[in-house]
């Protein structure tokens, strides 16, 4: 049975909702850190509907935060229970984005999903394995899960943006590239931006680069 999650909405701006993008937030945060992206970037894509959730669970790291997975290293938790966290999180998150698209009217190829640090590592873990693919990944930060599994277990082969600081000590730099490989050895249409001289964080070039790929992605 899968969890519901809460979360916050921003309709679009025209009042035609043609396209919906759904940000999911990293480790010991909650949906409102990335929602107020749809500011800077709800004008230029006025038929779109921003939505954010909350990750499912208490943050074992921050407890005023949320988590879509314990981490061990940050944690002390179990590897399995790591494993058993994603596993449940990508079933509930499967289930967001099904009922999000059937509350808008939408179709999978009117949504991008954006997600940072280990929102971008559900997102790449979660959207692949979707029967329909949806128009783009928006990935700033993260990693890919499971590389090794990828090629097998993919149904959809949406778009890829990878976007990280060259400067990030939390996920590591060359995460992006080992994303990138994998990817690309997969069949996915992928592209890449370095945030040069930004650590942890979304810097204004890579969220132009992001607003840039969501305007050739998302229809209209």
């Amino acid at each position: 049975m899968t969890r519901e999650l809460r979360f916050g909405r921003k309709a679009a701006q025209s009042g035609e909702a043609r396209s919906l993008v759904i940000f999911l937030h990293g480790y010991g945060a909650d949906g409102a850190d990335l929602l107020g992206l749809a500011d800077p970037l709800g004008p230029h894509l006025p038929d779109t509907v921003f939505v954010a959730p909350d990750a499912p669970e208490p943050c074992a790291g921050n407890p005023f935060g949320r988590q879509w997975f314990p981490i061990p290293w940050l944690d002390g938790s179990s590897e399995a229970a790591a494993a058993e966290g994603i596993a449940r999180s990508s079933a509930d998150l499967d289930a967001f984005l099904d009922a999000q698209l059937d509350v808008e009217g939408l179709t999978p190829d009117r949504l991008a999903v954006i997600g940072f640090s280990q929102g971008t590592m559900m997102a790449l873990h979660v959207l692949p394995r979707r029967p329909e693919p949806v128009a783009g990944i928006v990935a700033f930060s993260g990693r890919l899960l499971r590389p090794d599994l990828l090629s097998a277990e993919a149904l959809s082969k949406p778009p890829v943006l990878l976007l990280h600081g060259d400067q990030d000590q939390m996920v590591p730099f060359a995460e992006m590239a080992a994303a990138g490989r994998a990817l690309t050895e997969a069949g996915f249409e992928t592209y890449g931006h370095v945030m040069k001289g930004t650590g942890h964080g979304i810097a204004p070039d890579g969220l132009s680069v992001a607003l840039a790929f969501l305007t050739d992605k998302l229809p209209g």
